[in-house]
């Protein structure tokens, strides 16, 4: 980095972030532009690890120049109230990346655009873009908190850091244990001479249908690590390469071991009394629905579909955003503590995961047949190519005859009778499979079918059924 960069803002307050292992986040910033001094820099959070690559992380006059940079140009900004700008910069001069979400609040009564940035070495562009999307969303929505805290005066920082400090703990254990972006099927439970009592078939053909059937989405937990990155492993063949590089092994030591919102599959290990706390609000903010998988037991659990997960976390969304609207004081602000305040007759259902209702063909005859071929060689590979191949065909026939019968969304979907008879999913569990791989390709596949008003799974097969 180069050392001329100008002195930064006065009275610039910085948080330094503990982590385990190496991150490849230099720095975090909240920035605003001040009508009078220009772009000025409120907080820095700058992670801060034992041993001698510390000394490359970037010095506070260069996060500052680099924080101003992000809001040079954006004193004539002209957006909607509310809207949240995302800008990525790429400085090859300093051999940086900006992530920078811009938006407008109020600082000290007056109205001031605002940033929220992360910086990152160039290097690591290969590794942070996979996770873009998993960041920028989670960022968002603390914006949106941060938002009404200063239109109310309450202290944003604190706001900011409950979500800054998890996304800096997640990049640094994604660089660690980060599922590989190929998959050797040897290191898989298909690859085993046989499914015996450490897997047995049932349970793995019930753990992938349930993988598919939300989106590929899926926490593994046990109190074995061996096993639960196996389990991992064999649901990110299921996965594409992309998805696998949001994907997460668990940490033999159990370290930092906590569930993340937005990645597809992720190992997690219980604690010493054999238990295991999942957080609420992050498994109801994930984009997608998850399936809930236990090694040791055997069991699997599944969130409800795509319409129904989307309809909870924007209710839950409003729930929260309103009870911060009503806090009375900053005591009550805190990243889980909104919903103890009173709202609008809103009551969350925290038994979201639910059995597996819906039995599929689709799956069971593959791992079927796969455990016919032998073991060690590619050929088990290759069955697995051709099936993921399947899936992919089924779903873009979906899509095309959705489009068809719709006239590419101009009239209402009502005939789901004649699509699941057409195109040989009668079995609720296939089309169930096959419409979640339709929904990562067209987003809002599920609402748009089953209509905008919110019913209940069983209301909407006795509605659709009609037709």
């Amino acid at each position: 980095m180069s050392s001329g960069c100008p002195p930064q803002s006065p009275a610039v307050a910085k948080t330094e972030v503990m982590v385990d292992g190496p991150c490849p986040l230099l720095a975090a910033t909240f920035a605003y532009w001040d009508n009078i001094l220009g772009p000025r820099v409120r907080h820095i959070w700058a992670p801060k690890q034992p041993g001698p690559d510390f000394n490359l992380l970037l010095s506070d006059g260069e996060v500052t120049f680099l924080a101003n940079h992000t809001l040079n140009g954006e004193i004539l900004r002209s957006a909607e109230s509310g809207a949240v700008d995302v800008k990525f910069f790429v400085l090859a001069e300093k051999g940086v990346l900006i992530v920078s979400l811009i938006f407008d609040g109020e600082l000290k009564g007056d109205k001031n655009t605002c940033a929220l940035s992360i910086i990152l070495p160039q290097t690591e562009l290969g590794f942070y873009l996979p996770l873009h999307n998993v960041c920028v969303e989670r960022l968002k929505h603390i914006i949106r908190k941060a938002r009404i805290c200063m239109q109310k005066g309450f202290n944003i920082i604190s706001v900011l850091t409950s979500e800054i400090i998890p996304i800096i703990e997640l990049l640094s254990s994604m660089k660690t244990h980060s599922v590989p972006e190929e998959v050797d099927i040897k290191d898989t439970v298909l690859n085993d001479d046989d499914i015996g009592d450490s897997c047995p078939e049932d349970f793995l053909t019930k753990a992938v249908s349930s993988h598919l059937q939300t989106c590929g989405c899926s926490m593994v937990v046990g109190s074995n690590p061996e096993k639960v990155n196996k389990m991992v492993l064999t649901l990110c063949l299921f996965l594409t390469p992309t998805e696998r590089k949001c994907s997460r092994l668990c940490q033999a030591d159990g370290s930092s071991c906590r569930y993340d919102s937005g990645l597809f599959v992720q190992g997690l290990l219980k604690d010493a009394t054999g238990s295991f706390v999942l957080p609420y609000r992050q498994v109801l903010y994930a984009p997608y629905p998850t399936t809930h998988i236990d090694v040791d037991i055997n069991t699997v659990k599944q969130m409800p579909p795509c319409h129904e997960h989307t309809y909870h976390q924007r209710r839950y969304q409003q729930a929260e955003l309103s009870a911060l609207w009503r806090a009375p004081s900053e005591e009550l602000v805190g990243p889980d503590n909104n919903l103890t305040l009173p709202h609008d007759s809103f009551t969350p259902d925290l038994n979201i995961f639910q059995d597996v209702m819906h039995k599929d063909t689709l799956v069971r005859s593959f791992i079927d047949e796969v455990f016919h071929l032998k073991p060690g060689l590619q050929l088990r590979n290759v069955y697995l190519s051709h099936f993921l191949l399947l899936l992919h065909r089924k779903a873009l026939t979906l899509l095309r005859y959705i489009e068809d019968e719709t006239q590419k969304g101009k009239k209402p979907f009502r005939s789901l009778r004649s699509l699941k008879t057409d195109l040989d999913l009668t079995i609720e569990g296939d089309l169930n499979i096959v419409m979640a791989l339709a929904e990562k390709l067209r987003a809002g596949l599920h609402s748009f079918v089953f209509g905008k008003p919110f019913y209940t799974s069983v209301q909407e097969r006795d509605l659709l059924m009609n037709f």
